[in-house]
């Protein structure tokens, strides 16, 4: 259920998993263009998709006698979306969200959206998230993703329907942790490309991405995430290929703004949502609940919503307090001092 880059491969990689698919596309042109064309030329120009793939403008007819419905819209369009596809969702259908956003005003991930709005358990709920950039992958490329669900049985189903050559899926239960490394880790690459686009080098995008995992990390945690998760696919890999490639949408908006472009300048020229843009406000209001520190998410907020100055953030990120890297036996003693 969307068309863009990462919906139209996901149903591309079903189809070569064994598994058929029908895609929504939200505009018939559309639909019609990749089903004579045989290609989506608004998201995945130049890539051919399998003649097997078949697109429709109709969500009934897309989601009549699915045993799989995979969500693949704008994270702040989930839920108008599924308040009027609900009715149309067969009963027992898994929901798989592929949408890797936090929703605004709510702060609720994807799955929170999806129980909330189309009334399903945990157990029918499951989450794709890795390094998937999807114009690779519509290439067949090789990658590899994690499929995360309360339920065992469902991540394994799910699993064996997307398992193909070329796309490695593996399954695990921690659904909270793999959604907030799809999210926190749009924002990271807001900032990765902001000091990209500022001339800055290698060393500090290793250090962004390093310190940017670890306010993932202490998000998860205080959240009830599994903190092996965020060693893995779902948290480093997810964020090393989004804050290294040229193909992520949030490092190069992030890069525009770091060559001194205007948010409304970069917003203009922006053709594909760019996750990391609405849901920083989103993973701060989080991040203020559970009382976790992230200075990285902070001031990418405070560039994208309050008009700070890119040198100015520069600056502030810089200009921190020196700290250990973990807190062990010494600080404790000092705060006992103190």
């Amino acid at each position: 259920m969307g068309a863009g880059s990462w919906g139209t491969t996901f149903a591309q990689v079903l189809w070569d998993a064994g598994t058929p698919a029908v895609l929504w596309a939200r505009r018939p042109e559309l639909a019609a263009a990749i089903n004579d064309r045989h290609e989506n030329p608004d998201y995945l120009p130049g890539i051919a998709l399998t003649e097997q793939l078949r697109a429709t403008s109709d969500p009934a007819a897309a989601m009549t006698g699915a045993d799989l419905v995979a969500l693949a819209v704008p994270a702040q369009t989930l839920r108008d979306n599924l308040k009027s596809w609900a009715p149309l969702i067969p009963p027992d259908a898994l929901l798989v969200s592929l949408i890797k956003g936090i929703e605004v005003d709510t702060c609720y991930r994807m799955s929170e959206v999806i129980a909330q709005t189309a009334g399903v358990p945990a157990e029918r709920i499951a989450v794709v998230s890795g390094p998937n950039l999807a114009p690779e992958i519509a290439q067949r490329q090789f990658s590899a993703t994690v499929v995360a669900c309360a339920d065992e049985a469902a991540a394994r189903r799910l699993q064996q329907a997307c398992h193909t050559g070329y796309f490695r899926p593996y399954t695990n239960p921690d659904v909270i942790g793999c959604e907030l490394g799809g999210a926190v880790k749009n924002v990271i690459a807001l900032a990765v490309g902001i000091a990209a686009g500022m001339g800055l080098g290698d060393n500090t995008r290793a250090t962004l991405i390093t310190r940017g995992l670890a306010e993932m990390a202490r998000l998860g945690a205080a959240l009830g995430a599994d903190q092996h998760t965020f060693a893995g696919l779902a948290g480093l890999g997810d964020l090393v290929a989004t804050c290294s490639s040229a193909l992520s949408r949030n490092r190069t908006f992030g890069e525009n703004l770091g060559r001194g472009m205007t948010l409304a300048e970069v917003s203009a020229i922006t053709t594909q949502t760019v996750e990391g843009v609405k849901s920083a406000r989103s993973v701060l209001q989080l991040a203020a609940r559970s009382q976790v520190e992230m200075p990285i998410t902070e001031v990418v907020g405070a560039v994208i919503h309050d008009g700070l100055e890119i040198g100015t953030a520069a600056v502030m990120l810089a200009s921190r307090a020196a700290k250990p890297e973990r807190y062990g036996p010494w600080e404790a003693a000092e705060a006992q001092q103190a």
